[in-house]
Order: structure tokens, then sequence, then C-alpha cells
């Protein structure tokens, strides 16, 4: 029976006599980029005029010739009225968030034109405020000299929602947050993507193993080893940046095909040279933009906390390069030993080990454009 009643205040919320004092209707919806925002719709001319909630009928209140002065007035004149009034409003918003009142930011207010003013003109007043960790439930008050109230509380994407009819000031039930919308703290931000970066490298990223692989392979020497991984971390940083924050985009049906080819290639050079050429950090450095496009794809498939952006955004890229160096300790611990016999490492590990790696990166060239 309450929930037929609301509804029927919400249908008939628009058509009422401009002397009769109704509730204010506060949507409160929590959204998953970790804000929430707040609309109340209302009879702002009663609240800039002053005018207590405890008079049911406008014309007795002290007030009642100011607001029908502002019942006069156009869209724009009432807008200016309001803009001057709203920060004591603001101050009597008392939504509360696990017991914390968050910091309001005012958007807008949308006043319809003015018409017959014997008929209340319902405005729209929209707010945005930050949600921060540990806010996990709310609860609604709306001020007694502004009248009764119905709030309803609404989940972004969510069926998670419900409606309260408040009387003579009375605080709503607690409404419990899912966890959709409740940021988490920076530290718990940071690790997941950590390990996200590090699984898509480590057990998950076959074609990134075998490309980095491939780079060890040529030389079991420090120097020219960190100048390839450093190219190579240094391109597909810049792109998985410049990917995410959507400066540039170029089709998976492009990019993955090429990051097969790199693979391909790093083989085939490793079996036909027996030392790393200047211009093969070149080579290194332009593949490592591929491989961040492709990083990049994943991690928008994942998806990032709005709240924390960049912080997701630069520990996958950690995560991604700790991957890598587990791939390169792993080889050095079962092949290193073998590098004070260079020709034995090149006949036993290079030349096989290139083989597979170049025959499996043509054949996920051929797979990707034509599977």
């Amino acid at each position: 029976m309450k929930t037929i009643f609301i509804i029927v205040l919400l249908f008939g919320h628009f058509s009422v006599l401009a002397h009769e004092t109704r509730p204010a209707i506060a949507d409160v919806t929590f959204n998953k980029n970790a804000t929430v925002d707040l609309r109340i719709q209302t009879n702002i001319e009663a609240m800039v005029a002053g005018i207590n909630a405890k008079f049911k009928n406008t014309n007795d209140a002290p007030e009642a010739e100011y607001y029908k002065q502002l019942r006069g007035l156009s869209a724009t004149d009432l807008e200016q009225k309001f803009l001057n009034f709203e920060p004591s409003f603001r101050v009597d918003i008392h939504l509360l968030l696990a017991g914390q009142k968050p910091i309001w930011t005012f958007k807008k207010v949308v006043i319809p034109p003015k018409g017959d003013i014997r008929i209340s003109r319902i405005s729209e007043i929209f707010y945005q405020a930050e949600l921060t960790p540990g806010m996990t439930s709310a609860t609604w008050q709306y001020d007694t000299k502004y009248g009764d109230a119905v709030v309803r509380f609404i989940t972004e994407g969510s069926d998670n929602k419900t409606s309260h009819w408040l009387t003579n000031g009375k605080t709503s039930p607690e409404f419990i947050l899912t966890k959709a919308v409740i940021p988490r703290q920076r530290w718990v931000v940071a690790w997941d993507y950590v390990v996200l970066g590090y699984e898509h490298i480590v057990p998950k990223g076959i074609d990134h193993i075998l490309f980095v692989l491939g780079l060890f392979l040529l030389s079991l020497k420090l120097r020219p080893l960190f100048w390839q991984v450093t190219a190579f971390t240094l391109a597909h940083s810049i792109t998985l940046g410049l990917t995410i924050y959507g400066v540039i985009q170029l089709s998976s049906l492009i990019v993955e095909p090429l990051i097969a080819l790199s693979i391909a290639y790093v083989g085939i050079e490793n079996m036909l040279t027996r030392e790393l050429k200047p211009w093969r950090v070149l080579v290194v450095f332009l593949f490592g933009l591929l491989h961040g496009m492709g990083f990049a794809g994943v991690l928008l498939e994942l998806g990032l906390p709005e709240s924390e952006f960049l912080t997701a955004l630069i520990t996958f890229n950690v995560g991604v390069e700790f991957g890598q160096i587990s791939v390169i300790l792993v080889a050095l611990i079962l092949v290193g030993w073998l590098s004070k016999k260079p020709e034995i490492y090149r006949k036993f590990v290079v030349l096989p080990g290139s083989l597979v790696i170049s025959i499996t990166g043509l054949f996920w060239t051929w797979q990707r454009i034509f599977g």
C-alpha cells in the first residue's frame, strides 16, 4: 500500500495547485564511477520565499505575497533568484554516507517556463559528490523547514533501488550500497592491477612470452638484452597510455596479426645473425608500440575504475614488467649456465628455440588474418 501511495504521489506531483505544499522528490543515484548524483524535484518558489513547511496552504504564510511574485517570474529570472539562495540550501542537504556528509557540487537547476501561475511549477535541482572508500551505506533526511519528501535510492545498472516517504524530518532507513559502486582504496586498486598485468604475461600472454624469449635468445649478455627490453618497455608503455586515453586507436584486426608477425620476425632474425645489430633496438621499439596496443585492448576489456584511473593504468604496466622480468629470469636459470659455451648454446638453444618461435609466430599471423 505504501508503494502504491508513493506511485500515486509521483504521477500527481506535476499538477499541484500553486497554493498547496507537496513533498519534494529526491533521487539519489550511486554510480559506478564512484560518484553520487542527487536530483531534487520541488517548488523552488516556495523554497526561495522561505515559506515554512508547516503552512499547508501558502496563502497562510507571511511570505505569501513574495511567493506570488516569484511564481510570476520567467525561468531565467527565477533561476537567478535560486542561485543566490542555493548555497544555504546546499548546507541543508542531509545525505549521510556511512555517517559522513559528502561535499556536494551544484551542477544545475532546470526551471520550466512560466505557465499557468495557478499550478505549481516543479523545478529540478542537480548536485553531485564523490564517493570515498568506506562509504558503504546511505541515509537521507530532508530538513523540516522544506517539508516532507520522497527519497528514491538508485544504483546504476542494478535493480538495487528503494523508495521511502519521509515526514516531519524523519531519517530514511539505511540503504546498503553494492560493491559495484563502492570505491576501493588506492592500494587495493594498485595491487589488483599489478596482478592483472602480471597474469596477462604469466601465464596468459603466451604471445608476449615468446616475443620476450626471442629478445633473450640472441645474446646472454646483459647489456644487449637491457637495451632491447628497455626499448620494448618504453614503446609499449607509450601506446598503452595513448590508446587507453583515446589519443590513438587501431583495430585489433590489424594489431593482433602484426604482433604475431613481430614474434616471427625476432625468431627468424635470431637464426640469421649471431649478434645484436644497432637497428634491432629500433625494430624492437616499433614492435613494442604494437604490443602496447595489444595490452590496451585487454585493459579496456577489463575496465578501469574511473576514481583511480591513473593508478590502475600505471600499476597494470608495472605488473606487465614484472611478468616480463620473470620470463627472463626463468630463462636465465634454465640456460644461462651455457653462456660460457657459445657454440653449444647457439646450436642447442638459440636455433631450435628461435625456429619454434618463428613457426609459431607465422602460424598465428596466418590464423589471425584468415582464421
